[in-house]
């Protein structure tokens, strides 16, 4: 667990700082005479989109990487391996359907999105977008299981950003003429972190292309065939349920791309609540992947728990200390008034994150067991109750607060399901007394910090107001032990900063 508690903490640090430069961006784009509604909101459909097209392109290469690396790294060796050659084989060979599919499906994109004039106009420049984010993922996965997670979150949270950073600030300079051309470089920038990490994974001789087709890719052909056909219809479903609120947004309110800016700053501030969950997402896919073949429940059941209370920790905290701040947030940032709209929505995406990490790692233990087939079962589950929920909420009853509403109801249900499956199939489950202390919690020091400073406002108060909530949970949690990492953790921040001595 050290090595996976290691790597998870050094990643949510990179994906905190990538974090924090995302913010600064969406300040960029929402603050008073920046740019408009609509043009941020492109930005947010750019991603959604390529999300789908990625989701549709992948064929579930990712999932194989996660589930049998361990075979062709113990039965192959480096130049014979042809694991990533498949996977970059097999996925390119579904964008080109994807982008054909793309091509012919014009025109109905042009008769659903007739209010979002700037994404009918920008649409093939979603394709390039895409295609990079495929090549990366596919890329980042190979590296996960070369214990590579810090250097792919800072790929994806940090450079990705900054890259989008550069543009916003070239184009208020003036070296950039216009937002066309933004958009158009903007298009390009998955390809940039996917370059870097290619080249890095070749100068480190962790890269071995190979057109042979090895032993164990034929020995295990048809439970990878049948491996790869579960997972990807299981992991295609749910990423529909992930982008279809966007897409909705900007097919069915009048609003179109305006709204869809509103609900993307929301995701955005939402995102920080779910920022450590990529990191030790990634530290710990290989472990699992291993334990799994070697058949160690003991291990897979720690990490299970302790995913589970580490993330809850950093999402009531870091929801908490948001909505504290929100209101008073948009209008000291001196953000364009509409954006207020989002407060609502953010308070619903984020109780389903919360929701989604306290509930741990439960996709990645599944996916890397026996009972992968699951995945696909629970994919389609979601599925059945996102998109007909989105759909009423929002065209009947709540507007923009709708796909919120109908995302954090179908999610809920999502991870009872997988919850009850590993509980009642495995005897895992992992939740303790300190999931409960943790919420409470949250709860205590939120209601603290609201009486004592909601009616001040202004930067200092921000300030203030955040550190006060800060001192009372961290101090909680130490007092609480509500972690088994938060010790070794606090004692080695204490010995570095010299207040503590070694031994």
């Amino acid at each position: 667990m050290s090595q996976i508690r290691r790597q998870s903490i050094i990643s949510s640090v990179m994906v905190y700082g990538g974090f924090a430069l995302g913010f600064f961006n969406t300040y960029l784009f929402t603050k008073e005479g920046g740019f408009t509604k609509e043009q941020y909101g492109l930005t947010g459909i750019f991603i959604a989109i390529a999300t789908l097209m990625f989701s549709f392109a992948n064929m579930a290469m990712p999932s194989f990487i996660y589930k049998f690396y361990p075979y062709y790294k113990d039965n192959l060796d480096k130049k014979r391996n042809d694991i990533l050659s498949i996977a970059l084989a097999v996925s390119l060979t579904g964008f080109c359907f994807v982008a054909l599919a793309g091509f012919y499906f014009r025109d109905l994109v042009i008769r659903k999105f007739g209010n979002s004039p700037e994404l009918i106009q920008y649409y093939y420049w979603i394709f390039p977008f895409a295609l990079g984010l495929l090549l990366y993922s596919i890329l980042e996965s190979y590296a996960w299981q070369l214990r590579k997670s810090v250097l792919t979150n800072f790929l994806r949270e940090v450079q990705f950003r900054l890259f989008t950073t550069v543009l916003i600030i070239l184009i208020f300079a003036g070296a950039l003429s216009s937002f066309d051309l933004f958009i158009k470089i903007y298009s390009f920038t998955y390809f940039g972190i996917a370059f870097i990490l290619l080249f890095y994974l070749l100068s480190k001789g962790y890269i071995h292309f190979t057109f042979t087709v090895s032993v164990v890719s034929k020995k295990f052909f048809k439970k990878i065939l049948l491996f790869v056909s579960f997972i990807y219809g299981g992991t295609l479903v749910y990423n529909i349920s992930l982008v279809f609120d966007s897409l909705l947004l900007a097919s069915v309110l009048k609003e179109g791309l305006a709204a869809v800016a509103v609900y993307t700053l929301a995701q955005n501030i939402a995102s920080l609540i779910q920022a450590p969950q990529r990191g030790i997402i990634s530290s710990s896919m290989a472990a699992l992947s291993q334990a799994w073949k070697d058949k160690d429940m003991a291990r897979i059941d720690r990490i299970y728990r302790q995913s589970s209370i580490n993330q809850l920790i950093f999402a009531v905290g870091m929801f908490s200390l948001i909505w504290l701040n929100f209101t008073d947030g948009v209008f000291t940032f001196k953000m364009q008034k509409g954006y207020l709209d989002a407060r609502w929505i953010f308070f619903f995406i984020g109780l389903y994150r919360i929701v989604d990490m306290g509930t741990g790692v439960n996709s990645q233990v599944i996916a890397t067991s026996t009972r992968w087939r699951f995945e696909f079962v629970t994919g389609v589950i979601l599925l059945l109750i996102t998109l007909p929920l989105n759909y009423y909420l929002t065209r009947f009853h709540y507007g923009i607060l709708g796909p919120a509403i109908a995302n954090l109801i179908s999610f809920t249900i999502y991870n009872s399901i997988r919850y009850w499956f590993l509980k009642t199939r495995y005897n895992l489950q992992p939740f303790t007394k300190h999931t409960l202390y943790t919420i409470v919690l949250g709860i205590v020091c939120y209601v603290i910090c609201w009486y004592l400073f909601d009616k001040h406002t202004g930067f200092v108060w921000i300030v203030v107001r955040s550190a006060a909530f800060l001192l009372l949970y961290i101090t909680g949690t130490l007092m609480l032990n509500l972690s088994a990492d938060i010790g070794p953790v606090w004692n080695t921040v204490l010995r570095r900063s010299g207040i503590k001595k070694e031994g």
